[in-house]
């Protein structure tokens, strides 16, 4: 392991996507030193997600700001190799997990793309994890954690109180529709972090798993009536804010915020593009907005989750990282059928591949 500061840095691989179109492809890559406010983490596993998955022809319309060649993937996991300037809080050696954001428009760098050997992570987007959580499993929650956080807590979305160690119970009720999903599955837990009741959906075979997240109650999501019976579940405790998930999600969520009392602000993460989707107005004054998940990068949200609430919740076992890791290979070879498999659908886990681990 190199160093706090080398001279002589390790060989880098990475995944590459050289043009629009193309296959990716394996091959050497920089090994990239930190900047000020950065580590540089060996990557032990790594998430995969649907935007990772979109057909490769598809960035230049999806992320068009996006330069060609790049690394990809948001999530990644494994131990820290050099620390930046500046940073105290972290050292060489430490386990961690944390939030690649190389294809956002304000870092845009091939060297924080998580689909590499060694990947450059922004030190207020990386979680130091417990000796008992294993990276595969702790590679299921940056883009996710960040979308949900980003959902419930920035000021110009829901604008909850923050999630805390000692977080008072507030009589006030969070409705989570799709809830099993992987950013539902953080909602729900970071909803409660913050003292909120939260309400959930998800198919019936998942009412478990959900309610084990911190879900007080979860209706079948698929139930005809299942804008009745949420509102039925909410009650008369003011809903302090929804976040609608998945495909067809949206029109109903907005119609349980127009029937309860409470805010009538609802989150979406189905809306796209959500990076250029302003606050819009439905219904008896439903204002919805869309998610984008690293908005939170710049904010004080990011360093509140991933700094201040993640390590101990984690540590604690107040929080788990969820949806369970479904390990789809071993090498970087193994990411592209992984992301077919993605495209495929799955339910209540995350694929992980595997990066050198004994």
């Amino acid at each position: 392991m190199p160093p706090r500061h080398s001279s002589e840095h390790p060989r880098n691989t990475a995944l590459w996507l050289r043009r629009h179109g193309a296959r990716f492809d394996i091959g050497p890559a920089p090994y990239t030193p930190p900047r000020p406010g950065e580590v540089v983490v060996r990557a032990r596993a790594v998430g995969l997600n649907i935007i990772d998955s979109i057909p490769r022809v598809a960035y230049r319309a999806v992320l068009p700001w996006v330069r060609l060649p790049t690394v990809i993937g948001g999530d990644a996991a494994g131990e820290i190799v050099e620390v930046g300037a500046g940073v105290s809080r972290l050292r060489v050696g430490d386990r961690v997990v944390g939030h690649a954001l190389g294809l956002e428009r304000s870092r845009n760098r091939a060297a924080e793309g998580a689909f590499q050997q060694y990947v450059v992570l922004m030190e207020r987007m990386v979680s130091p994890i417990p000796d008992s959580l294993s990276f595969a499993q702790a590679a299921v929650l940056p883009l996710q954690l960040s979308t949900a956080a980003t959902g419930l807590f920035q000021p110009d979305t829901l604008d909850l109180a923050l999630p805390g160690v000692d977080a008072i119970e507030r009589e006030e009720t969070v409705l989570v529709w799709g809830g099993s999903t992987g950013v539902g599955s953080n909602a729900i837990q970071l909803a409660r972090g913050a003292g909120y009741r939260v309400v959930a959906t998800a198919s019936p075979h998942n009412f478990g798993y959900v309610r084990s997240l911190g879900a007080a109650e979860v209706v079948d999501r698929r139930s005809p009536a299942a804008v009745g019976e949420l509102v039925a579940a909410i009650g008369e405790q003011p809903l302090a804010g929804s976040i609608a998930i998945g495909r067809h999600s949206l029109r109903r969520v907005m119609r349980v915020a127009s029937l309860v009392p409470g805010t009538r602000r609802v989150v979406s993460s189905a809306t796209a593009p959500a990076a250029g989707l302003g606050s819009l107005v439905g219904r008896r004054g439903v204002r919805v907005r869309g998610i984008w998940g690293a908005a939170l990068k710049d904010t004080p949200v990011g360093a509140a989750v991933y700094t201040r609430f993640l390590p101990a919740a984690l540590a604690s076992g107040r929080y788990a990282a969820a949806p369970p890791a479904e390990i789809v290979g071993s090498s970087l070879a193994d990411i592209p059928q992984g992301l077919r498999r993605l495209r495929e659908g799955i339910s209540a886990k995350k694929l992980v591949v595997t990066l050198g681990l004994p």
